[in-house]
């Protein structure tokens, strides 16, 4: 039970840092940038947050960031728009992205909420 205790200033620092990535989500984030927003070095802050949240801190924003794409195809937004807006500089490498996250590609996605909105 000892280990898995964090003291209550590395959530802290771990939510500032979530509020980083969705402030910055359009732009290009490096880990260091994302570390240096909670005041840890990458190593510990990568291991920190894993503990927090279950999942990367990569992981993580690349879900923030599929998220946000969903929010935007079905509002209709152009594929490539889409990729600009989520801070991705590669259409194909967030097409792959998306379609490991969600199942469907953002065409496939955005037809089917077109034909059923929620």
């Amino acid at each position: 039970m000892k280990e898995d205790y964090l003291p209550e200033h590395y959530y802290v620092q771990i939510r500032q840092s979530k509020q980083f990535m969705e402030k910055f989500l359009s732009e290009k984030i490096e880990l260091g940038d994302i570390a240096s927003s909670s005041f840890m070095s990458r190593f510990h802050y990568t291991r920190i947050f894993k503990k927090v949240y279950g999942v990367s801190p990569r992981q993580f924003l690349r879900d923030l960031r599929i998220d946000k794409a969903k929010e935007l195809l079905k509002q209709g937004t152009e594929i490539s728009q889409v990729c600009c807006d989520v801070g991705y500089d590669s259409l194909p490498t967030f097409c792959n992205a998306f379609k490991k996250g969600t199942g469907h590609s953002m065409k496939e996605y955005q037809l089917l909420n077109k034909s059923n909105p929620e």
